[in-house]
């Protein structure tokens, strides 16, 4: 069931992407971040939930980040593979097919391309605040 709501929601934001697309802040070197769905939820007054693309280019990667206290996220990695930390957990590669969470208040501290040669994608799904506008915010140094 899960993996059936993902795979809708993977495919319900790439169709959108054309309608909706354009690069928001968060990316790092070699990184492409598209917010391709937006959408408030109709059943949970205040939430949305947002769907962005992140296109990793080979050895591209985000900077260390954390996002808003309200976000619940779920990533499913489209294409390559994709080497991640949360929190102080091991540094773990998802290929092309799996998928992992963030909870509010985490901190994402490593999310690169695990290829030097292939680039890779993830969707990130976001159950964020509607107010919220920012995504994505710098570890501070």
């Amino acid at each position: 069931m899960a993996r059936s709501l993902a795979c809708a929601v993977a495919l319900t934001a790439l169709l959108s992407a054309s309608a909706l697309a354009h690069d928001t802040p968060g990316g790092g070197e070699g990184a492409k971040v598209t917010l391709v769905y937006d959408h408030a939820l109709p059943n949970v007054p205040g939430k949305s939930i947002r769907g962005v693309l992140v296109e990793y280019a080979p050895a591209g990667f985000s900077e260390g980040h954390t996002h808003p206290t309200s976000a619940f996220i779920y990533a499913t990695v489209l294409q390559g593979a994709i080497r991640s930390q949360v929190n102080e957990g091991p540094v773990t590669v998802y290929k092309a097919g799996e998928s992992f969470s963030e909870f509010p208040g985490d901190r994402h501290g490593v999310s690169e391309n695990a290829s030097k040669t292939h680039p890779a994608k993830l969707l990130a799904v976001f159950v964020v605040d509607t107010a919220q506008q920012e995504l994505t915010f710098p570890l501070k140094k």
